[in-house]
């Protein structure tokens, strides 16, 4: 009878746990700083080089900006740092913050200071003083401030396909998913390879049960994101986004092939442990389950799951 009551038990803590995942936003990639280069005519810059130095330690990468004036780093552990860009003796920095599961977007603008007349000299300053609030709204969580702060950012540079993208981020968060699905399909109207906006997409999508959408915009941001799904490649944050949406549409095996996969990407993804636990524990696999959610719990103790995941470690049998 026991045994009956502890399996039930399970059943209803896993239960009450999947139903967050109707709402959860999936996790970013950990430790990310990426960004664009523009210059006074607000073209894209190539071939600039990005400096991103620790404040806290003699840590730091080096990468050039592509011919679309982007950069895009991976690894960086959690921390404060500040972003440099030089080309042709022109110099510009901006300080960030890496953090676990939130990238950090930058957009600088490199301009001379000689050449420019004080007007032009004025703009640039403006708007680099724009761009660091905005981006002060959205660490905050100001969304309406970041709303409107990168909306007037996009229209001094308007090939700012970030600023669509985070516009759409923070139209999200409020839940006015019209505007943040418009500002998503700005952001890859103008970068038609955003696999971001693609996952943003694939969240405005999948939060309003449009599952054959939400799992259309998904599979395209990890067609960019790498080789596949089916080759164990793409971005780990993309394949646990379909996973999620596979589950919510009630495929839950076709869900956990996307959980492992996501794995595969990033053994570190936290998230995609524990939803991979909640797929076993519902397909009665409770010895795997468990190896998962202690593995979540190691990489996120105090994370958006942890109790949940402690609860439900709680009732699997040893």
């Amino acid at each position: 009878m026991s045994g009956s009551i502890s399996r039930w038990r399970l059943l209803s803590l896993a239960g009450a746990c999947l139903a967050v995942l109707l709402f959860a936003s999936p996790g970013y990639a950990q430790g990310v700083v990426q960004g664009n280069v523009v210059d006074a005519n607000n073209q894209p810059v190539e071939g600039a080089l990005v400096t991103i130095a620790s404040k806290d330690s003699s840590r730091k990468f080096q990468l050039k900006t592509d011919k679309k004036g982007e950069f895009f780093q991976i690894g960086v552990p959690s921390g404060a740092y500040t972003v440099t860009v030089e080309k042709d003796k022109l110099k510009a920095s901006r300080d960030t913050q890496a953090r676990q599961g939130s990238p950090a977007r930058l957009s600088l603008v490199l301009a001379p200071g000689a050449g420019l007349s004080e007007e032009d000299k004025a703009k640039t300053n403006a708007l680099q003083k724009l761009i660091e609030e905005a981006s002060a709204a959205v660490k905050a969580g100001d969304h309406q401030t970041a709303i409107a702060k990168y909306t007037e950012v996009a229209a001094g540079i308007p090939t700012c396909a970030d600023c669509y993208d985070t516009i759409g981020r923070s139209q999200m968060s409020l839940k006015n998913y019209a505007e943040a699905e418009a500002a998503f399909k700005k952001a890859i109207e103008l970068k038609p390879d955003h696999a971001d906006a693609y996952n943003g997409l694939a969240n405005v999508y999948n939060a309003q049960k449009k599952f054959d959408l939400a799992a259309q915009a998904s599979a395209k941001a990890t067609e960019l994101g790498g080789a596949g799904a089916a080759a164990g490649g793409g971005s780990a944050d993309s394949l646990y986004n379909q996973g999620v949406i596979a589950w919510n549409a009630g495929k839950a095996e076709e869900a956990r092939g996307h959980f492992e996969a996501a794995l595969k990407a990033d053994p570190n993804h936290a998230p995609a442990h524990y939803q991979l636990g909640m797929a076993l524990v519902n397909g009665g696999k409770l010895a795997e389950a468990r190896a998962e959610f202690e593995a979540y719990l190691k990489l996120a103790p105090t994370g958006q799951y942890a109790d949940q995941a402690k609860s439900i470690l709680g009732a699997i049998p040893k």
